[in-house]
This record gives C-alpha cells, sequence and structure tokens, in this order.
C-alpha cells in the first residue's frame, strides 16, 4: 500500500502515469511500423523508464517491476542483442493495458496488487540465451565496492570525447543514512535529480540493482556535466535521508576493466549496433537533452483543476446568468431606464465571465482520438484487415462533459466500420480496391456546434437490401418501401433492433449499436445523421453542442405554457397562411421556397389543451433532424434567450420529447424540448 508521506502525491502520479501511458501507446504504434527505429525504442524506454521510477517511489512494485521488464526487452533491442518482432509488440501491448487495469485500480482506492501479470514478466524477460547472458546479474553488496572504480572501454570513450568538448565527469559516492527505509525511491531521486544536470553515463551498483535495493547504503555515480562541484553536491543534499556526498573530478582513467551495464537511456552517443570504427564519430551525442528551466517554468503557468470544481463554477455562473435575467424583466416592467447603463455593464461581465468559465471546461477531442490508433490497431488484427486510420482536427475543443460522453458512442461507429464496412483484402482486391482499407475521423466547428466525422471506404449500406429485412421484420409494407427513397431507407438501420449483419460478432452488430449511439448523441442536444453509397463507403455525422450547461435557445408559447428549443436545432422561423397549408399523403405540408415541408401541430404533438382560435397564419418553428426538416406550429414566438439547462432528475429524465428545464426571468419554468424526439414521436 501507499506509505502515509506519499498519499499526498496520489493524485500527481494518477495523472503523470495517465499520460505516460498514453505516450508509450502511440510511440509503440509509431514502433510497430518500423521496429528497427533506435530513436523510438529510446523515447520508449526513457517512458517506461519514468513510469518505473514513479511507481517504485509511490510503492506499486508490481507495477514497477512489470516495467522493469518491459525496460529489459528494450535495453537489448537498443544493445542490439534482440531484434523485436510482432511477438514482442503484442506483449509490450499486453503490459500497457496490464499497467492501465494498474492505474484504474489504484484511482479506485485500491492498489496494483490485484492484478497478476507474473506471465507478462516471466514472457517478457523470456528472450533467447545471449540475450540472457548480456543482461548484468545483480551486484553483490560486496563486490559493489570492489569495483567501484570500473568503466569499460566505450564508457572511456565517452569520458575522453565529453572532457574534449569542454564538459567535466565527476565521480560521486552517495552514502544514505542507516535509518533510510525507502532506498531504491531516494536512489532513483539523486540519479533523476542528477539527469537534469548532465549525463549519467553509469551507476554502480547498475541501474538494475539500485532499483531492487541490492545494495547496502552507498553507490556511485558518473556524471558528464557542465555545473559546477558545489551546485551538484548541494542538489544531492537537498535529498532526504542522504547522509554524506563526496566527489572527485575524473582526469585520467586508469583501469581497463569490461562492465557489461551499459550507460543510462540519456546516455550521449546514440545507441546503435557495435561498430569496429566508432571513436570519432559515434558519441556525436552530447548534445543534452534541453535545460529544465523552460520546461519547469511552462509547468509553473499551469495547474490541475478537478472537474468537480470547474462543475461548481459553471453552477454559479449558471445562476448569475438566471438572476441577470431576472434584474432585466424587472427593470423592464417598472421603466427605470436610469438602470440601463449599469445593467449593459453588469451584462457585459457577467457574459466574460461566462465565456471563461466554458473555455476553462474545453478540452480538445484528441482527449478522446488518442484511444482509437490502438483500438483501430487491435481490431484490424483480430478480424486481418489492414486499416490506415486518418486523423484530423484533433485540436477542435468540445465541454468536458460532452467529451467524456463522447467516447463510447465513437468507438460503436469505429467497430461498425471495421467490421460491417471496411471489406477483407481478398474482396477490395476482387473490386479494384486498394488492400489496405482506409478510415477517416475527423472534427471541425460548424457554426455553434462541433461536427465529428466518421468515413470509410468500405462497401457501404445496400439500400434494397436494408428494404428487404425491414419488410422481413415487419417495419415497412411493401408499398411504403416502393416509394420510399434511398436516403430514407438507410436511416433505418438507425432504429433500434436493426441489423444487417447475418451474425452478431464480438466486434459489433449494426442495430443495437447505431441505436445507442443515436440515443446517446440525442441525449447530448446533438444530432446523428448517415450517408452511404454502395461500393464507396459510409460516412457518419455528428452534431454536438460545444456545451451542455448554457445554451442560447427560442423561446416558444403553446397554449398557455412556454417552451425553449435550443438554437442548435432551429432551422429558422416561418409565417404560414391558412391557404398555404395543404394536405400530402395525410398529413399537413406546405412549400417552403420550392420544396415541401411537413407541418406538425406542437401542441397536438405534446398533448396540450389550448383554445381553439381561427387564425388567417401559423408561426412555424422550422427544426433540422438529421437530414429531415419538419414545421412545428406554436401559438406564439417570443425570442431569443439564454437558458441554464436544469436536470429534471432520475425520475422524470425519461419523459420523451423533453431534454430538461430551465428558469426564465420572471421565475417560472419552462420545459426544453428535444425535437429529435418529437419528431420520432410525430412520425
Amino acid at each position: 500500500m501507499i506509505d502515509m508521506d506519499m498519499n499526498q502525491y496520489l493524485g500527481a502520479f494518477l495523472d503523470e502515469a495517465g499520460d505516460n501511458l498514453q505516450r508509450l501507446d502511440d510511440l509503440l504504434l509509431t514502433l510497430e511500423k518500423d521496429t528497427t527505429n533506435i530513436d523510438v525504442i529510446n523515447e520508449i524506454f526513457r517512458s517506461a523508464h519514468t513510469l518505473k521510477g514513479m511507481s517504485a517511489t509511490m510503492g506499486f512494485e508490481k507495477m514497477a517491476g512489470l516495467t522493469h521488464a518491459l525496460e529489459d526487452r528494450l535495453d537489448a533491442a537498443r544493445k542490439g542483442t534482440h531484434h523485436l518482432d510482432d511477438f514482442d509488440m503484442n506483449l509490450m501491448f499486453s503490459s500497457l493495458d496490464a499497467m492501465q487495469a494498474m492505474v484504474d485500480s489504484i484511482r479506485g482506492g485500491d492498489s496494483d496488487a490485484h492484478v497478476d501479470v507474473t506471465a507478462l514478466v516471466t514472457s517478457l524477460r523470456d528472450m533467447d540465451s545471449e540475450v540472457k547472458e548480456a543482461k548484468v546479474a545483480p551486484v553483490s553488496k560486496e563486490s559493489a565496492s570492489a569495483e567501484s572504480a570500473s568503466l569499460s572501454k566505450q564508457e572511456k570513450e565517452w569520458v575522453t570525447e565529453a572532457k574534449n568538448e569542454g564538459r567535466t565527469v565527476f565521480r560521486i559516492q552517495v552514502n544514505l543514512s542507516e535509518s533510510c527505509l525507502l532506498k531504491a525511491a531516494r536512489a532513483y531521486m539523486v540519479v533523476n535529480r542528477l539527469e537534469e544536470m548532465g549525463d549519467v553515463i553509469k551507476t554502480e551498483p547498475s541501474v538494475d540493482a539500485l532499483e531492487n535495493e541490492d545494495f547496502t547504503t552507498d553507490f556511485l555515480l558518473y556524471l558528464v556535466t557542465e555545473q559546477a562541484e558545489g551546485g551538484i553536491k548541494d542538489a544531492i543534499l537537498k535529498i532526504s535521508d542522504i547522509a554524506s556526498v563526496s566527489m572527485e573530478e575524473l582526469s585520467e582513467i586508469k583501469r581497463e576493466t569490461p562492465a557489461p551495464q551499459p550507460a543510462r537511456e540519456k546516455a550521449p552517443p546514440p545507441v546503435e549496433p557495435p561498430k569496429e570504427k566508432a571513436p570519432a564519430e559515434t558519441p556525436r551525442p552530447a548534445q543534452p537533452a534541453p535545460p529544465p528551466k523552460p520546461d519547469a517554468k511552462k509547468a509553473n503557468q499551469t495547474v490541475r483543476v478537478d472537474i468537480g470544481r470547474l462543475d461548481k463554477l459553471m453552477n454559479l455562473v449558471g445562476e448569475l446568468v438566471i438572476g441577470r435575467a431576472r434584474i432585466e424583466r424587472l427593470v423592464q416592467e417598472a421603466r427605470l431606464r436610469e438602470f440601463d447603463e449599469p445593467l449593459s455593464q453588469l451584462g457585459r461581465i457577467s457574459g466574460d465571465i461566462q465565456e471563461l468559465v466554458t473555455k476553462l471546461r474545453m478540452v480538445p477531442v484528441s482527449f478522446t482520438f488518442d484511444r482509437f490508433p490502438r483500438l483501430i490497431r487491435d481490431i484490424s488484427k483480430s478480424l486481418g484487415k489492414e486499416i490506415e486510420l486518418v486523423l484530423e482536427g484533433q485540436d477542435t475543443e468540445l465541454d468536458r462533459t460532452v467529451i467524456d460522453e463522447i467516447g463510447d458512442p465513437m468507438v460503436h461507429l469505429i467497430r461498425n466500420s471495421l467490421d460491417h464496412g471496411i471489406e477483407t483484402r481478398e474482396d477490395r482486391r476482387a473490386t479494384g480496391k486498394n488492400e489496405k482499407g482506409t478510415l477517416k475521423i475527423s472534427a471541425y466547428q460548424e457554426g455553434s456546434g462541433v461536427i465529428i466525422e466518421v468515413t470509410d471506404d468500405g462497401k457501404g449500406i445496400d439500400p434494397e437490401k436494408v428494404k428487404r429485412k425491414a419488410i422481413e421484420r415487419g417495419i415497412l409494407d411493401e408499398e411504403h418501401a416502393a416509394t420510399m427513397s434511398d436516403e430514407e431507407a438507410i436511416q433505418i438501420v438507425l432504429l433500434p433492433g436493426f441489423s444487417l449483419a447475418p451474425a452478431i460478432t464480438d466486434i459489433s452488430g449494426r442495430g443495437v449499436g447505431m441505436d445507442a449511439v443515436r440515443t446517446k448523441v440525442e441525449a447530448l442536444g446533438g444530432q446523428l445523421d448517415l450517408v452511404s453509397s454502395v461500393g464507396h463507403g459510409t460516412s457518419v455525422y455528428v452534431r454536438l453542442p460545444l456545451t451542455l450547461a448554457i445554451v442560447l435557445s427560442l423561446l416558444i408559447k403553446v397554449g398557455d405554457e412556454t417552451y425553449a428549443i435550443s438554437l442548435e436545432n432551429v432551422e429558422e422561423t416561418i409565417l404560414v397562411k391558412r391557404e398555404n397549408i395543404k394536405t400530402v399523403h395525410g398529413s399537413p405540408a406546405t412549400l417552403l421556397r420550392g420544396e415541401v415541408l411537413s407541418l406538425s401541430d406542437l401542441a397536438d404533438v405534446l398533448g396540450t389543451q389550448v383554445k381553439e382560435t381561427h387564425r388567417d397564419e401559423y408561426p412555424v418553428v422550422v427544426v433540422k433532424i438529421g437530414k429531415n426538416k419538419i414545421g412545428f406550429i406554436v401559438d406564439e414566438l417570443i425570442g431569443q434567450q439564454e437558458i441554464v439547462i436544469k436536470s429534471l432528475g432520475r425520475f422524470l429524465s425519461k419523459i420523451k420529447g423533453i431534454a430538461g428545464a430551465t428558469i426564465l426571468g420572471d421565475g417560472n419554468v419552462a420545459l426544453i424540448l428535444d425535437v429529435a424526439s418529437l419528431y420520432t414521436t410525430k412520425g
């Protein structure tokens, strides 16, 4: 379990661990394309090493052990004694999954002990005999001090190169206090601190031994640096449980005892399979990593804020908006002109605060998109398909709440595209397509919302096949199917339980998945549209509001009740004369710029009692649901207003056609209409 002194760092550990795991995932996907890329291997090694050190410091031994085993395999690849293949890549991806499970367990208040990684650790360390011999055997406590001055030939060349460049090489002996309980953690902190000041080219005992606490209380480090001796010593002594530090500048290297343990991951020369002609060009390293100061400064300019606090802040801003609307109404009713200027100023200030808080909650869609490359890699391998993923618009921002909710529906869409949309290599070859299928996921802002588009170049959806299936299921009759357009037929796949798949697979099944996607998107105040072309592919467009908290809406009146409709869904408002309302297929309709617009009396849809009145013209709100438009006849158009969306609670949240409620300026409650489900109800 976590040491009490370390518990205060748990939140930071979880955040950093999540970032490192995502980075490792991205790097492994890059490495899989070229398993000989030494730069990527080094990057993975560094990230794994960081994660290992953090885990060990926090006392999560299983995670530290797994990352340690991962380092072993990567280290062998860096030295050229082991060549990575598909088995290695699958093994490393499985290791990341196990680490993620550990992080999730820790975040849930447990530890990493419940995740069994024994088989993974064994597999990671089970390499051929040549590699096993290349690994450094644990250095015994007795031999550590006896071999304290050994440098290999290669390490001596690094020292010589560093001195030729005007840098200093120090041999540093660190002694821990006898009462130190976390020796491995303190050693890691020393190494980490020194790596910020230069390049640690060797430790004695080895890094492995230090991390396994296979030493007494003292250890040696060799540091190449431009820093002064006094500053280095002070930096080390600031670490807890350090008893003493002694430093010696190396001027001549007298001994030549080979040491099998290679340099730390930040060692100067690029690591390649050894060649005979190395000395003159190989070390060109020594451009040390950029100084930490700018990074530290940048880190100090940002702060992590709990999402719960932002939610509370947004609620307070919502109350401010309601209060402002209430004051504006009272002033308007009292006709107090002297309040116009201060009210205008209050409106600007509250508007700026609202905009700022909204931006604070915005995160890029990459927060969700980052998980897709790995997901697609795993699914395509299980299906035996080759898929190229194209991501666009990852910097497009959405409210954090929307981002959290849209992840699972997006996974449904991706699984459907890979399983049912994109054909097998043989089928694609037979139709003259490239064997590699393409899945494109893009995000872009349109108006006051964001559209996420998922497009594949697969076989598309056959509308005739959809119609036949719908007739078999009793959803359509043959007469209706004959008059239905291809575009309308394709939308049937969004109906609950409808599926074109001959059998439901582990990956997906069009029907339950697509209906679930539409339900979730509409619950978020968004819309889903499906476009497909036989032989060319399918595109799914998901339109989402930027934020769920405060939205601009159109207030309408039906009978004596006031309702709100989000302007995201409103195309326009019109006045339709009585004589222009005709009956088409038994339903009222009118012509709007040469196109037939279906009409529906909103009072009938809502079941609202209204007085029978004969008017010469009717106010109509034209809303767009996917590719369809419908005009809702209302009694009165009140105007636009910013509203704060309030939940109706658990018991009333399932009412069809109602998305929530808001408090108006006069203190009354107005229901917010969900036009998408109203259209379904009407249909």
